[in-house]
């Protein structure tokens, strides 16, 4: 009697169905990954409730910030650590007066906020926040 010797056994995975397998994986990743977009601080910024037009303009210096960071009060430049002074003699010579500031759309509100302080600092506390009227309706 004779043996046949067997024949190594090869032990096959079946790989005829892998794509599908990982393709359905994929699809189904990306239908239930949530992307979250990652999108700063939220910013409240303020609204007006009204607008009114200054009738007498005779109460109403103007201060202009303009998108290089310069101050213009009524016309000539000043520098931001003279506001301060600047308003102080202006309300000891005028108590009903009215600080009309309007900006740039540029300009940094850090310098806005900045000049707010300043009017603090100097009691100027009727402040107006100019605007234009075209945009504002």
């Amino acid at each position: 009697m004779k043996f046949y010797r067997k024949s190594k056994v090869d032990s096959v995975i079946p790989t005829a169905s892998m794509a599908d397998i990982s393709f359905l994986l994929i699809i189904f990743f990306m239908v239930s990954t949530v992307f979250v977009r990652y999108r700063g601080l939220p910013v409240e910024l303020p609204e007006a409730a009204k607008i009114e037009k200054l009738e007498s303009r005779r109460n109403v210096t103007g201060i202009w910030i303009d998108r290089q960071g310069q101050l213009i009060v009524d016309d000539q430049p000043v520098p931001l650590d003279q506001v301060a002074k600047l308003f102080n003699d202006k309300m000891r010579d005028n108590p009903r007066l009215i600080v009309s500031v309007k900006g740039d759309e540029q300009a940094k509100f850090g310098l806005v906020s900045d000049v707010l302080e300043e009017l603090r600092r100097a009691e100027a506390l009727r402040v107006n926040f100019a605007t234009d009227r075209e945009r504002a309706e």
